[in-house]
């Protein structure tokens, strides 16, 4: 990006993590967030450049990593492939982590909104939003909270 809104360099996140890392224990969302960057490198390491998916990579995450997430798609070829062809935006037959993680955040999104779906009527309450006093909502005792960022339904 350019202007007054550029993006932060990959590098100074890598130094703060770091830093991060050797003052305290992670959060459980710091440390879930490791996995996922984890998960990626068990595969790209496979083949090809380390740090990209090829399409057999990306298959075989997807298969044994995303089994229950995308059931109906992990032994559908087509679908697999439809799938990378959607991340790959630079067309380069290959998923970078910045492309892989959209396809996080998209399941992440997906099983949010079904978390959603099985709650109405259960138990569901919001809490007040972004600025308020408050931490969010809870789901009949689920568990899921938002820490109060202010989605309403």
């Amino acid at each position: 990006m350019q202007g007054p809104h550029r993006a932060v360099q990959p590098s100074v996140w890598l130094l703060a993590w770091t830093e991060c890392r050797k003052m305290a224990e992670l959060s459980q969302m710091e440390r879930d967030i490791e996995t996922i960057i984890n998960v990626f490198h068990q595969y790209s390491v496979r083949l090809g450049h380390p740090d990209t998916l090829n399409r057999k990579e990306f298959k075989q995450l997807v298969q044994k990593e995303l089994a229950n997430f995308l059931k109906s798609k992990k032994k559908d070829e087509k679908a697999i492939n439809h799938i990378m062809e959607d991340l790959d935006t630079n067309e380069d037959k290959q998923l970078s982590f910045e492309e892989f993680i959209i396809l996080v955040a998209r399941l992440t999104h997906a099983s949010h909104e079904k978390m959603h779906e099985h709650d109405q009527g259960h138990g569901h309450c919001h809490g007040p939003g972004l600025g308020e006093s408050g931490h969010g909502h809870s789901h009949g005792g689920h568990g899921h909270s938002h820490g109060g960022h202010g989605h309403s339904h």
